[in-house]
């Protein structure tokens, strides 16, 4: 099983990205399961999502205390909580921002991972001028799609088609091709 928490605040589409996220696991023929866990139900609130991957039924249905990737849509969370408990010593980091680990003072978690597992991207910058709007949880997924390669890009991107209207699912399909591009290249360049 694997298993995904998504960090960030009310209002930045963590929720929907856990459950698009899931619905492109399903659409590779596995199992899958969303749900989130509120805090203040408040626009701007700290908010925690999570999704649940697996080739077996999936019958565990508590929060995720362990995840094999953690998806941090807010980097200012990183001053008021303790994002990395349990983050598996082989497990994934995304991080949405422009700046490098160093800048946000998380370089010593990152280098923990193994090379090639912990990655920014500037999801924010990119769904403004995909969406018109700060929304990066599509960005996110793209990027989730490249690193991990649990879950095929189409399968993201039909995923992504069925969560949203035609012209808000095209711009959410490109802010997501935009960061599964900028990962790979970012790979390629490093091999």
């Amino acid at each position: 099983m694997f298993e995904v928490r998504i960090h960030g605040r009310g209002g930045q589409g963590v929720v929907t990205g856990a459950e698009i996220l899931s619905v492109a696991a399903f659409h590779d023929g596995r199992n899958a399961q969303a749900f989130p866990s509120f805090g203040s139900e408040r626009m701007g609130a700290p908010v925690v999502a999570f999704c649940r991957i697996c080739d077996k039924i999936i019958r565990s249905r508590e929060p995720i205390a362990e995840p094999d990737c953690l998806i941090v849509q807010d980097a200012t969370l990183f001053k008021v909580l303790d994002l990395f408990s349990g983050l598996r010593p082989q497990g994934y980091l995304i991080v949405n921002t422009n700046r490098s680990f160093a800048d946000l003072h998380i370089a010593e978690a990152g280098l923990r991972l193994p090379l090639g597992h912990a990655i920014t991207v500037p999801a924010t910058e990119i769904a403004q001028r995909h969406i018109g709007r700060p929304l990066p949880n599509a960005a996110l997924l793209g990027a989730f799609a490249a690193l991990t390669r649990l879950v095929n890009f189409e399968s993201v991107s039909r995923a992504i088609s069925e969560a949203f209207s035609d012209r808000v699912a095209t711009a959410n399909i490109a802010a997501a091709q935009e960061a599964y591009t900028l990962v790979r290249l970012r790979e390629t360049a490093a091999a």
